[in-house]
């Protein structure tokens, strides 16, 4: 699977100022990406405020998204949720013909075991007619997705290749990486731990800050997938700072200010969210300065 190889993005959903989705904007961000190296883009994940984007807006930016990319770097879809009948049920009536794999995230809120995770992910891949990538934050899902059960889907399921594992535990990776099926790819989530994981044998990122700042994080990935960790570490440190500050209050908030420093979006969001305070927007100012 080396078409996961690398460095992916998940893409925010920028938003007019009236909240609707700026779709020209997001055509130009996906285009801004691909022309500096993004390797696949990630659509509908937690960067691109799923949770508060209507089924019908999801289609139209699947559509913006597979028109702007014209068919030059693979396509993720988010489809998950702590619903099994609801995510087999989005699965079954979506139109995946244009999309490379699901990224679905493990099951959120309602806490199941690991057997539950289990079984949760197995109907899903029962129901997918396209590949699978796990996705584990416990961050945010306030349960998380053991080693063991990861592993365990990776063995008895020939379409869950990969795991995007953002669950910031340098131990679990390791855990992974040593005991995974040879195919099977352990991605990283976390844009500070990424590096790491890709010179202990990681596929490469699903990454935030990647989409604002493309040539350098993919330039950063690469060397790490060469092995070259001294010239990559470089770029590490480089980015080491603004990577700190737009988590520093929420994600995408972060992310959508960088963007708009950078003139590529507006830094608005949907409640429950707020836009970034006006002190985060000029340290992220200051950062990309340093940077440029």
């Amino acid at each position: 699977m080396t078409k996961f190889h690398g460095t992916g993005v998940a893409i925010i959903t920028p938003f007019n100022d009236n909240l609707n989705v700026d779709h020209n904007a997001l055509a130009n961000l996906v285009n801004f990406n691909i022309e500096n190296g993004t390797d696949y883009i990630v659509i509908s994940g937690t960067t691109g405020e799923s949770v508060t984007i209507t089924k019908h807006e999801k289609e139209a930016i699947i559509k913006t998204i597979i028109k702007a990319n014209n068919g030059r770097v693979p396509l993720v879809l988010g489809i998950g949720g702590n619903n099994t009948a609801n995510a087999i049920e989005e699965i079954k009536t979506t139109d995946l013909s244009q999309i490379d794999a699901l990224l679905s995230v493990s099951p959120y809120y309602s806490k199941p075991t690991q057997e539950g995770i289990y079984q949760h992910f197995k109907a899903i891949a029962e129901a997918s007619p396209i590949d699978i990538i796990l996705y584990n934050v416990p961050g945010r899902t306030a349960s998380n997705m053991s080693p063991e059960t990861t592993l365990r889907l990776a063995n008895d399921f020939n379409n869950i290749i990969a795991v995007k594992e953002a669950g910031n535990n340098v131990h679990q990776y390791l855990k992974l990486l040593r005991d995974k099926p040879a195919d099977f790819l352990v991605i990283s989530g976390d844009d500070d731990l990424v590096l790491g994981v890709v010179l202990a044998g990681g596929a490469g990122v699903i990454s935030v800050l990647g989409q604002a700042v493309p040539k350098q994080f993919t330039t950063m990935i690469n060397l790490g997938l060469e092995g070259k960790a001294k010239e990559a570490y470089k770029i590490h440190f480089d980015l080491m700072d603004l990577t700190a500050l737009i988590f520093s209050e929420n994600n995408p908030a972060g992310i959508k200010a960088v963007l708009e420093a950078l003139g590529l979006s507006k830094a608005l969001v949907r409640l429950p969210l707020v836009e970034a305070t006006n002190e985060l927007k000029l340290k992220i100012k200051t950062a990309l300065q340093k940077l440029d």
